[in-house]
């Protein structure tokens, strides 16, 4: 009696249906495993790329020689990078046309906000299947074990001695479907609300950067008509 309410025996006598069922959620619980292990590893680099970067551009290089150090390895720009070779592109396209300050900064503005704007849509890329997962496998499990149980109290109604050993197989069966929504559903959730915040967290990064990024520009095109000097060494700095 053991071997015959064991998982596996369970689920081999299971319905069609609440088999099917059960197919698409370990289905949807194994792409949602692939999806929070590929996006923790791109969230942890997106963060590291971010720190290195950030570290690099307030360390006084001289920004045309970071640009050029940017430009050779364009292919691998990300975050950061990618918004700052953006940036400073359209500074240099307008120097060379020599634009006045209002139409170079806006110009640099407009430019960075679409490489902001793709930058994030690489960050938000996937999250939402979590939340799909996340929010549809209860109620997919749901259906299966409403329909195991109604399967089973309408095999109870055709016999005439009913007893719990007739029907707790089929009980059991259904719930394994609630179990395994449950299962999918929960470190879906966990892991997208987890990433949100870390998606957040960079986007604010990114559009700060390219904030303070345009405000250096800015005071580099006023201070000199031609060349472009050093970056300042600290964040506060900007403000200054």
């Amino acid at each position: 009696m053991e071997a015959d309410m064991s998982f596996f025996a369970l689920v081999t006598r299971a319905s069609f249906v609440v088999q099917i069922v059960m197919l698409i959620l370990l289905s949807a619980s194994v792409l949602s495993w692939v999806v929070i292990v590929l996006k923790y590893k791109a969230l942890k680099q997106a963060t590291a790329d971010a720190i290195r970067f950030e570290d690099r551009f307030w360390s006084g290089i001289n920004l045309s020689e970071l640009y050029q150090q940017v430009k050779r390895k364009a292919s691998e720009a990300k975050g950061l990078a990618r918004i700052f070779e953006s940036g400073f592109a359209e500074f240099v396209r307008a120097q060379k046309n020599r634009s006045n300050t209002e139409m170079m900064l806006s110009g640099v503005q407009r430019s960075m906000k679409v490489a902001v704007a793709r930058e994030e849509d690489y960050l938000d890329s996937h999250l939402s299947l979590l939340a799909t997962i996340g929010s549809i496998s209860p109620y997919i499990g749901l259906f299966g074990t409403v329909w195991g149980i109604m399967r089973s109290f309408i095999a109870l109604g055709a016999v005439e001695h009913a007893s719990l050993a007739m029907v707790a197989p089929g009980i059991a069966e259904a719930l394994i479907a609630t179990a395994m929504g449950l299962f999918a559903a929960i470190p879906a959730v966990i892991a997208y609300n987890r990433y949100a915040e870390k998606v957040e967290r960079l986007s604010n990064t990114y559009e700060n950067f390219a904030e303070e990024f345009a405000t250096i520009l800015q005071r580099q095109s006023h201070a000199s008509e031609g060349q472009v000097t050093q970056a300042p060494v600290t964040q506060g700095q900007v403000g200054a």
